[in-house]
Order: structure tokens, then C-alpha cells, then sequence
């Protein structure tokens, strides 16, 4: 897979980066990455990898943009609400960057469509808010053995796990819940959320695709962040099977 004029221009300044180079960049654009939910932390996780020159970006929401979204779900503009975000995120991307292919999915991810969604993308982002679809792409992300991102926030929080099921048996979700949370224990609606903690996981789990896809650095595999902008904390820990 050779890079355009256009790309090598394009992606020039991470392309002199000794850990990616001509020959990373092509395994960017080789590479295919869904986003689950499109919320706080699916908006960035989006732009920035379509901004790096990922090749195939698969997005997946059923939902719709409201005014109440909008302080951090970064794609999005009053213009936009009543709007489906699965269509807004494409045309923000395109506008970005043309040359990354997009395959669009406007449902909530389930028991009888999960399978097909995930099964021709090699990493997997979950920016969803609510534990019965983490846990739901938790487990077919393991069962078809793909790279899983994980992402949550609430209040100053945030947490992010990586998990690369490609390799061997690996901790997983279950590994940090123990057992699947109610979703009614605490929620942005009720708690609330600073808008920079959506920034900042969303763009951490781009980050984290991009090593995977890339070979490089230190990934969080089988661990998880947590982060807390209040006190300005920053602590990895590791998971136990």
C-alpha cells in the first residue's frame, strides 16, 4: 500500500517521527478501526484517528444530538441537534480528511448484530455510556479476538482499559466490575461530567489505537487508566484474569 503526494504532505510532521516513518504511516492507512458510541469520548477518539491517516473508520450510534451534549461531545454544533450523530461525525470527518474510508452503522449495537458489525475491523473503541453495551462488545471483541478500547467517565473521572485478544488469554472487563454494574448507580445525567475528562479519555483511546496499530511504546494491555482532572491524578493498574 503506496501513499499519495497529497498523504506524505499531509502526514508529514508524525511521519519524521522515528516510531512511525513512511512505513508506519502505511500500516495507518492499512489499518481499520470501529467506534462505538459517539458521544464525549467517541467524538475525539473519531477526529484525531482520521486525522492520522487511518485507513477504514467504522462508526456506530442509533442515537441523536441534543442541546444537553454539546458542552462535550466535541463534533457537534447547536446547528446540529435533532440531527443522527452517525451522519454528522462523516461529514465532519470527510471534511477533515477525504481520503479515510467510513462504513457507518445508525443502530445500538446487540446480541444479533454485534458479530457482523465488529468482525472486518481490526481494533475496537467503546465510547458507549451504559454497561450493557461495554460488556456486550467487551465479549465479542474477545471471542473474535480483536483489540478492545475501553473508555468511561463521570464527574472529573475517567478510566481506560486496553485489552489485545489476539494474543492469549487476557483479563478483561469483567476483570475490573467483577460483575456488570446497574447502570442506574450513577450516571453523567445525574452526576454529571466535565466536559475536558470526555476530551481527554477519547483522545487517549486514539492514542492508545494508534501504538496498537503501530507496534510501539507501552500499551494498556490488560490494565487500566484512572484519571481524576480534579486532583490532576494519573494512575495505571494492572488486571488480574
Amino acid at each position: 500500500m503506496s501513499l499519495t503526494n497529497n498523504e506524505i504532505e499531509r502526514y508529514s510532521r508524525q511521519i519524521i517521527l522515528k516510531d512511525i516513518g513512511v512505513s508506519g504511516q502505511k500500516k495507518l492507512k492499512k489499518s481499520k478501526v470501529l467506534i462505538v458510541g459517539l458521544g464525549g469520548l467517541g467524538c475525539p477518539a473519531a477526529e484525531y484517528l482520521c486525522r492520522a491517516g487511518v485507513g477504514t473508520i467504522g462508526l456506530v450510534d442509533h442515537d441523536k444530538i441534543s442541546l444537553s451534549n454539546i458542552h462535550r461531545q466535541s463534533m457537534f454544533t447547536t446547528n446540529d441537534i435533532k440531527k443522527n450523530k452517525v451522519e454528522i461525525v462523516k461529514q465532519r470527518i470527510k471534511k477533515i480528511n477525504s481520503n479515510v474510508k467510513i462504513k457507518i452503522f445508525k443502530r445500538k449495537v446487540d446480541n444479533f448484530n454485534i458479530k457482523k458489525i465488529i468482525k472486518p475491523f481490526d481494533i475496537i473503541i467503546d465510547g458507549t455510556d451504559n454497561f450493557k453495551s461495554k460488556f456486550l462488545i467487551n465479549n465479542f471483541s474477545k471471542v473474535l479476538k480483536k483489540i478492545f478500547i475501553s473508555g468511561a467517565i463521570g464527574k472529573f473521572d475517567g478510566h481506560i482499559f486496553g485489552f489485545n485478544f489476539s494474543k492469549r488469554s487476557k483479563p478483561c472487563l469483567m476483570s475490573f466490575y467483577q460483575t456488570i454494574p446497574d447502570d442506574s448507580i450513577a450516571t453523567c445525567e445525574e452526576d454529571g461530567v466535565i466536559g475536558t475528562i470526555a476530551g481527554v479519555v477519547g483522545n487517549i483511546q486514539a492514542n492508545e489505537a494508534i501504538k496498537y496499530i503501530l507496534n510501539v511504546g507501552k500499551c494498556l494491555d490488560g490494565k487500566v487508566l484512572i484519571i481524576n482532572l480534579l486532583n490532576l491524578e494519573f494512575k495505571v493498574c494492572n488486571l488480574i484474569k
